[in-house]
């Protein structure tokens, strides 16, 4: 008896389940939804021409592309947006010295709390210090950019098309969306999830950094170096680990051989 009921409790549910559906998907193809402002303009992000030097399977980290977005970051970005997941001791691995870490790291003051009294001081920054909290003075919140090409789709293409996306808004978006006038203290960016986004466009003309190597400093090298910087920020690893996979690759492929072969030398007299 409980089995027949549990047979007809299912059986309800199941097609209660495929009236449900079918009624969805008859709304859908009778009356389909009608479009969005971000649906209509919201861009698919793309890199810079050529793309990254870190893309692929063999791709490696350009030093001197790493350390020109470091300097836009420092001369830029930090006025916002902090880095607390990244040591200055960190910076030797995108070819900066010793010399100049300590050097780096004592511009900045460190935060740094005292549990018995509570107080929290400051001191100059050492080479075993992380980058300290931003204080921002202006609405919202910015974003840590640590993890930011990890945190976001599309990674540091999206960073590069976020940064050199900006535009006054199309005409042709009020003609078919009249309610999507940009709010006021906001910038339309069609890389931007809403379309809209609060931060102000922070790379603006050429020669908003003095590039150290002499590179010329346009809008899109800055931005390609700086999305280069915050890809190392998120994936410091990424060159070891793309080192270490081939030779285990190999390995396996070996013993897959090598696990065959045995088989045949140890199996080969016996019959099915």
């Amino acid at each position: 008896m409980i089995r027949i009921f549990s047979i007809l409790a299912g059986a309800f549910f199941s097609v209660a389940l495929l009236w449900s559906f079918g009624k969805g998907a008859s709304s859908y193809v009778s009356e389909p939804p009608k479009p969005t402002v971000e649906s209509v303009y919201h861009k698919h992000a793309e890199g810079p021409e050529g793309g990254f030097s870190f893309e692929g399977a063999f791709g490696k980290f350009d030093k001197q592309q790493l350390q020109r977005g470091f300097q836009v970051y420092t001369e830029v970005c930090a006025t916002c947006h902090a880095l607390k997941h990244v040591a200055f001791r960190d910076l030797k691995e995108i070819g900066y010295n010793e010399a100049e870490i300590k050097a780096i790291a004592a511009k900045y003051k460190v935060p740094e709390y005292n549990a018995t009294t509570g107080e929290v001081k400051t001191h100059d920054g050492v080479a075993k210090d992380h980058f300290p909290p931003v204080v921002y003075g202006g609405q919202g919140s910015p974003p840590d950019l640590s993890l930011i090409a990890k945190a976001r789709h599309g990674g540091p293409n999206y960073i590069y098309a976020l940064l050199t996306g900006y535009q006054p808004q199309p005409a042709e978006v009020l003609k078919q969306f009249p309610d999507a006038k940009i709010p006021a203290g906001l910038n339309w960016n069609p890389y931007f999830a809403n379309l809209n986004i609060a931060m102000p466009q922070p790379l603006v003309s050429e020669g908003q950094v003095s590039y150290k190597d002499g590179t010329k400093p346009t809008v899109e090298q800055m931005s390609a170096d700086v999305s280069a910087f915050l890809m190392w920020t998120a994936e410091p690893k990424l060159e070891k680990r793309n080192q270490t996979g081939w030779p285990v690759l190999g390995f396996l492929l070996f013993a897959m051989v090598l696990a065959y072969m045995s088989y045949r030398t140890v199996w080969a007299d016996k019959k099915h």
